[in-house]
């Protein structure tokens, strides 16, 4: 239940972002399937990991235009 700040994801490379987007989809996934079956027990992580997710994917696209441009 850690909140990843945006500094702290710039320091990480690439593809450990990668992998932390994969893991935070596959407890998304998770939670999704007990939200499901009425058993979910704190329903704002469903919006934490959602947005850590943006988050991680938006610091990829800002990588991928920095190489774009020069």
């Amino acid at each position: 239940m850690i909140i990843v700040k945006t500094k702290e994801i710039r320091e990480l490379t690439t593809e450990e972002i990668n992998k932390k987007i994969a893991l935070d989809k596959e407890e998304l996934l998770k939670l999704r399937m007990k939200q499901a079956t009425g058993s979910l027990e704190n329903p704002a992580r469903l919006r934490e990991l959602r947005k850590e997710v943006a988050r991680f994917k938006t610091i990829i696209r800002e990588r991928e235009l920095e190489k774009v441009e020069g």
